[in-house]
C-alpha cells in the first residue's frame, strides 16, 4: 500500500489554525502551479494544447488566477462562472462554455464575451441564433451512445447521458451552422468520469478523431480543435496508481499521428478541461476532533460534515484521512469519522482504521481541492467554512471568508424577519 502524505505538518497547521479556525478547505499552490505544468508539459507536441480548467471544481477567483499564470483557460457552465471568470479576467478564446438546459441570459453572456460556445443539442443551433447570434467559431457536442469500456471494463453508460448529439445531428448541426456563417468547428465529449487509466485519454481521443475525420469528409467544416473534456481521475486511496500525465498525453500523441495527420488535420488543436486532476490532490479539508462517542461502534466528532465535504454521503466516496502529529503512530482503532448533521449519512469513514483520536487532534481529509468546498450546502443551518491558501513561500492566505449567520439569513432581506435577527 502507497502512503498519502498531507502537504503541511501539524506546526505548520496550528499556524493557519491561530487565525483561521477549522473547518477549512486549504490548497497547496506549490503542487497545483507543478501539476498544470506537468499537463502542459505531457501535450507540449500540440501547437495548440490549452488547458480549459472546470470552474464548477474548484470556483475561487485566487484559484483560478494560479491556473492562468499558468497559461490556462476556463470552462463554465453557468451564468455566474463566466461573472467570475470575467472578473479574473477571462474572456474570448480564454473561455469554453459548456453547458445543457441553457437559459438565454447565461448564453447571451458567453457570447457577449467571446467564449466558445459549446451546443449540448442540435436544437441549440436555432436558440443561439435567435437569442445571441452565431459566432465563426462554435463547437458541437458528441454522445456516441451505448456503453463506453476500455477492454473487459465498463467505464461508463453514454447512451443513458443527457449529454451531447448523435453523428448525425452533429453533421445536420455542422451543415446548419455553416449556412448561418460559421466558418471554425471544435469537437466536445465527455464519456467516464474519475478514470484511474491512462488509457481513458487516447481511447477518447481516438474516437473523437476519427469523428472528426467523417465529419470534415462529410460536412467539408474546418475543424480546429478537439476538446477531451475531463474524466481523468485521481487516486484517492493510498492502494490506488496515479494517472501518469506524460504517458496519458504520449498516447493521445500516438492516436493523433495515426488518424488526424493521414487525413489532412494535423493542425487541429487539442483541448482538456480538467478539474478533478488539476485540483483534488492540492486540496484538503482541516478539521479538528471534538467529540468521542462509545456505543455500538467508536466514533470521533469533527466539527466539519458532510455540508463541508458532501462526497463521502452522496457517493459513498473513499477521502483518505491523516491525524496530524500521529502519522507513524500504529492504526489501530476502528472509527467511524463523523460530523454534526441530522442525517446517519454524515460520515467521512466508516470503519477507519486510524490513531487513537484524542479531543483536539487536527485531522486533514485528503484530496478536496476538487468538488469539496464547491458541493457545500447550507443544511441543519449549517455554515459554508473558509479557504485557506498555503503559499509556495510557507505562507498562508485567507482566499474565503467562512459564512457567518449573516451571509444565511441575508436572502430574507425582503421579508420583515430580516430586520427582528439577532446577527
Amino acid at each position: 500500500m502507497s502512503e498519502k502524505k498531507p502537504f503541511i505538518t501539524l506546526e505548520q497547521a496550528r499556524q493557519i489554525i491561530a487565525d483561521v479556525p477549522t473547518p477549512f478547505h486549504l490548497y497547496d499552490e506549490a503542487g497545483i502551479r507543478a501539476n498544470a505544468r506537468r499537463l502542459k508539459q505531457a501535450f507540449a507536441w500540440n501547437k495548440g494544447f490549452r488547458e480549459y480548467f472546470a470552474v464548477k471544481a474548484t470556483p475561487n477567483p485566487y484559484i483560478m488566477q494560479i491556473l492562468q499564470e499558468e497559461g490556462c483557460g476556463v470552462d463554465c457552465s453557468s451564468y455566474t462562472e463566466l461573472l467570475l471568470s470575467e472578473a479574473c479576467g477571462f474572456s474570448g478564446s480564454d473561455i469554453m462554455f459548456s453547458s445543457n438546459e441553457t437559459p438565454v441570459q447565461d448564453m447571451r453572456k458567453a457570447y457577449d464575451l467571446g467564449a466558445y460556445i459549446n451546443l449540448d443539442d442540435l436544437t441549440h443551433v436555432d436558440f443561439l441564433e435567435q437569442v445571441a447570434g452565431i459566432p465563426e467559431t462554435i463547437c458541437c457536442r458528441y454522445n456516441p451512445g451505448g456503453v463506453f469500456a476500455l477492454g473487459n471494463s465498463i467505464m461508463d453508460n453514454p447512451g443513458d447521458s443527457k449529454y451531447g448529439m448523435t453523428e448525425e445531428q452533429m453533421v445536420e448541426a455542422y451543415t446548419r451552422l455553416m449556412a448561418k456563417g460559421a466558418k471554425e468547428f471544435g469537437i466536445h465529449a465527455f464519456l467516464a468520469s474519475n478514470t484511474i487509466s491512462d488509457d481513458y485519454y487516447p481511447e477518447l481521443a481516438g474516437i473523437l478523431f476519427r469523428l472528426a475525420v467523417r465529419l470534415h469528409n462529410r460536412t467539408g467544416a474546418k475543424i480546429k480543435f478537439i476538446n477531451l473534456s475531463g474524466g481523468v481521475g485521481v487516486a484517492y486511496k493510498p492502494e490506488d496508481r496515479d494517472n501518469d500525465i506524460l504517458a496519458i498525453g504520449e498516447g493521445v500523441r500516438k492516436k493523433f499521428e495515426e488518424i488526424l495527420v493521414p487525413a489532412g488535420l494535423g493542425d487541429v488543436a487539442i483541448f482538456t478541461e480538467l478539474g478533478r486532476f488539476m485540483l483534488a490532490p492540492y486540496g484538503c479539508l482541516v478539521t479538528t476532533a471534538i467529540h468521542e462517542k462509545h456505543i455500538y461502534k467508536e466514533y470521533i466528532g469533527v466539527d466539519a460534515c458532510a455540508a463541508n465535504l458532501m462526497r463521502p454521503a452522496m457517493y459513498g466516496a473513499y477521502h483518505h484521512i491523516t491525524v496530524l502529529g500521529k502519522e507513524n503512530a500504529p492504526c489501530d482503532h476502528k472509527y467511524d469519522v463523523v460530523g454534526g448533521l441530522c442525517e446517519n449519512n454524515d460520515k467521512f469513514a466508516i470503519d477507519r482504521m486510524l490513531p487513537r483520536i484524542d479531543r483536539g487532534d487536527v485531522l486533514v481529509i485528503h484530496d478536496t481541492g476538487a468538488h469539496g468546498f464547491s458541493m457545500g450546502y447550507n443544511y441543519n443551518g449549517k455554515l459554508r467554512s473558509a479557504e485557506v491558501l498555503y503559499k509556495a513561500d510557507g505562507s498562508h492566505m485567507l482566499i474565503r471568508r467562512a459564512e457567518t449567520p449573516a451571509d444565511y439569513f441575508a436572502t430574507l432581506d425582503c421579508t420583515p424577519f430580516y430586520s427582528k435577527l439577532k446577527l
